[in-house]
């Protein structure tokens, strides 16, 4: 949706993540190349307590797909998630079809955990994902 490229719907989006921050539940990150951003990596859903979990979601702009930057940001995330924030699991969700996200996740070491019919709404269409997990103490 081209609404995303606005400055309102970046400005709003930023908000959320500010106020996620300020809540502990979720910690934004920005995937940097050459000193330009060109993408974005993001925990949500921390959960502390028992669960002691959170949501992995990323992505980086078309441009510079297929350099291995996903996968290096994700690195990054997991070892930050164990050693500053004492995470047990992360998980992430792809669409179906993204085989290039499932294949950054499965070199991270994240295994499928099946699918989650309807679980995100994109491009205005809820549309099913496929969900995996991470267990960071083993």
């Amino acid at each position: 949706m081209e609404s995303f490229f606005t400055s309102a719907e970046q400005s709003g989006i930023l908000t959320d993540q500010i106020e996620q921050l300020k809540a502990g539940s979720g910690i934004p990150f920005v995937i940097v190349k050459s000193e330009t951003i060109i993408g974005r990596i993001n925990l949500t859903g921390i959960v502390r307590g028992p669960f002691q979990s959170a949501n992995v979601g990323y992505w980086v702009d078309k441009e510079h797909v297929g350099q291995g930057l996903a996968s290096a940001a994700l690195e990054n995330i997991i070892s930050y998630s164990i050693r500053d924030l004492g995470l047990h699991r992360l998980q992430a969700g792809t669409l179906l079809h993204n085989l290039g996200s499932q294949k950054v996740l499965r070199k991270a070491g994240f295994e499928p955990i099946g699918i989650a019919k309807k679980y995100l709404k994109i491009a205005g269409t809820w549309q099913d994902h496929l969900l995996f997990q991470r267990i960071l103490s083993e």
